[in-house]
């Protein structure tokens, strides 16, 4: 049967950190999760309540394609908070989830045979949905070093475009490496996409993810009204919402009605009473969200500490996000060696071969969790690696 799909359908890849995953759940129950890209705390109940009450209330009808007006509302409140400029709510476009986003982005963008450029390692979502688009995913790899961590050539970016290049998709900080772009770098990767002619799409969901006395810099920051930069965001990561789907984009006003067209021939808009949750996390989460970054930053150390005094990884402290990527001296295979830590350590890490060029001899730690769950599950893997 599935030869008569398409081909891009067919090709899609199985994500690496998927299999791990399902083999972890089929292990047992206490395997310390730190695949995924999800702490462990549930949605708080300042967040939960609003969307509850309004799912009770009957806010079960079709709605605002665009997102309710209170919620474009709320996301210009955070924006002009947090980005030390005004906006309106006309820029933003609610989605279901911070994928779509990034699906439609890539719709709008890039299509069949069109080039879209990205910085690896990556998220592997990012390839994947170009591939099944029709285009095709250019790497640009970020170098690393014990002395600097993680860093970016930007003419490598410039290198690589061709007249097929539609877009940069521009994570900063990334998954899974941490490496967080200042404002210099964004001026120059601006710069190039300014004088090539091609789109910036922004994937800047770890920004207040930083670990550093303010946020991580924007394209925000530098831009001008008229440049062709569309930003992509979800709701899963800030507030610990990552089951709830819901996500956002940041557009020019005058792109506003292609966008929700193509909301209307996808999901055709994000449940009302979700929405109403998401208002309540824009307005009142801000405090809920420091606690975190603030958590995250000790965990960080903590874990850093833990492995690094094994002597056989090379790692650096991320700038933002909350993951650690290392690699681990004399281990080959991450995959084997990921699927042995689960049976034997008792602890699940996402392959770095499933973030695609440059991410094959690394593990990806998520490190959003209580720091006694993750100093138990860092000396699991301190005493795996001393075994191996």
């Amino acid at each position: 049967m599935e030869r008569f799909l398409r081909r891009e359908a067919r090709d899609a890849p199985e994500s690496g950190i998927v299999a791990l995953l399902n083999h972890g759940r089929k292990s047992g129950a206490d395997v310390m999760p730190l695949w995924v890209g999800e702490g462990d705390l549930p949605t708080p109940e300042f967040i939960a309540r609003p969307a509850a009450e309004a799912l009770l209330a009957g806010e079960t009808f079709y709605t605002w394609q665009r997102g309710i007006p209170e919620l474009r509302e709320a996301l210009a409140r955070y924006y002009t908070r947090h980005f030390d400029r005004d906006f309106q709510p006309q820029e933003f476009i609610v989605t279901g989830s911070g994928m779509q986003a990034i699906q439609l982005a890539l719709q709008a963008t890039a299509g069949a045979g069109d080039e879209v450029v990205y910085l690896a390692p990556a998220w592997p979502n990012i390839s994947a949905a170009v591939g099944i688009a029709g285009g095709i995913a250019v790497p640009v790899q970020l170098e690393h070093s014990a002395e600097d961590g993680w860093t970016l050539d930007v003419n490598r970016i410039e290198a690589a475009i061709t007249p097929k290049t539609k877009a940069l998709f521009i994570n900063t900080p990334s998954n899974p490496t941490g490496w967080t772009a200042d404002r210099q770098t964004l001026a120059q990767i601006l710069d190039i996409a300014r004088r090539k002619g091609v789109w910036i799409i922004a994937d800047e969901i770890y920004a207040l993810y930083h670990y550093a006395p303010s946020r991580a810099a924007s394209f925000l920051d530098i831009m001008q009204s008229d440049d062709r930069i569309l930003f992509v965001n979800t709701f899963s990561k800030n507030w610990a919402m990552t089951g709830w789907r819901v996500g956002w984009m940041k557009v020019h006003p005058d792109l506003q009605q292609t966008f929700e067209n193509l909301v209307q021939y996808s999901t055709s808009g994000v449940p009302q009473f979700l929405q109403k949750g998401c208002v309540a996390a824009l307005d009142e989460g801000d405090e809920f969200v420091a606690g975190q970054v603030a958590r995250a930053r000790n965990a960080r150390d903590m874990v850093c500490e833990i492995i690094s005094a094994t002597g056989r990884t090379r790692l650096s402290p991320p700038q933002g996000a909350f993951y650690l990527f290392f690699a681990i001296d004399g281990i080959a295979d991450t995959m084997a060696a990921a699927f042995d830590m689960v049976d034997n350590a008792r602890v699940g890490l996402a392959p770095g071969s499933a973030f695609g060029p440059g991410g094959e001899s690394f593990y990806r730690l998520c490190f959003n969790r209580r720091v006694d769950e993750l100093e138990q599950a860092a000396e699991r893997i301190a005493g795996w690696i001393k075994g191996n």
